[in-house]
Parts: structure tokens; C-alpha cells; sequence
């Protein structure tokens, strides 16, 4: 649904406090986590994710055809659509780090990185001790 074509244009205005609520939390998530991956992967010795794969703020402001508003909410969008995303990503190799059992149901919704990363059956030892056994 395009939002230039919606009839409720004073429903679209009254909603905007409610996506740009989340905004200062949204950022100090992400400001945590970030002290967290650039302290303690090194730490870990586990590979930084690239946050520039997953942040893409920029380049729906270079469009002319946008307005002002619209840019800032484009840049909205890509920032926070492309936060989440990075900080599972920075989650799921601090899980894999220390825990990659899987879920004893196997692969849950959104947790497709169990598999990715390879993380140890639910209830194989023998593979759990091989991996974490010198922890």
C-alpha cells in the first residue's frame, strides 16, 4: 500500500508519535550492542559483523523526486529495518560463541542461524563436548 494514495491522510499523521517512539530506545540498543560486539568479539576471537551489509540509510535520500520528509523517513526505515537484522546477527554468533545447541524441536522460526552456524544437535554430547569441551 502506498501511503500518497491512502484516503486517511489524518490517520497516517496521528500514527506517526507511534512509529518514531521507539526511535531513542531503538538507538540505545543499538549503541550498547555496538560497544558490546567492538569490546568482546575481539575478546572472543569471533569475525565482526559488517555493519554496512546491514545499515542502508543513505541512498533513498539521494533521490530528488522525495521530499524532506520523505528522506528522513526513508532514512528511518533503512535504519532501523537494517538494525535488527544486525544485532541478531551480532546475537546469533554470540549464541553459537557461547551455546550452539540447538533447540531441542529442532530449527525454530528465526532461528535459522542454528543451522547456518552449525550449531551441536539438542542432546549429542559427544558433539557438544568436541566443541565447548576446552572453554
Amino acid at each position: 500500500m502506498k501511503h500518497r494514495q491512502s484516503p486517511n491522510h489524518w490517520g497516517n499523521m496521528l500514527s506517526q508519535p507511534f512509529i518514531w517512539a521507539p526511535f531513542p530506545f531503538i538507538l540505545i540498543v543499538d549503541l550498547l550492542s555496538e560497544i558490546y560486539h567492538q569490546v568482546c568479539f575481539p575478546i572472543y576471537g569471533l569475525e565482526k559483523v559488517k555493519r554496512s551489509d546491514y545499515l542502508i540509510v543513505k541512498d533513498r535520500a539521494k533521490l530528488e523526486y522525495l521530499s524532506f520528509f520523505e528522506k528522513v523517513g526513508c532514512m528511518y526505515c533503512g535504519y532501523v529495518n537494517g538494525a535488527f537484522p544486525y544485532l541478531k546477527e551480532i546475537s546469533n554468533r554470540t549464541e553459537k560463541y557461547w551455546c550452539g545447541i540447538m533447540h531441542e524441536k529442532g530449527v525454530l522460526k528465526g532461528q535459522e542461524h542454528h543451522q547456518k552456524l552449525k550449531f551441536t544437535e539438542f542432546g549429542n554430547r559427544d558433539a557438544f563436548d568436541k566443541e565447548y569441551g576446552d572453554k
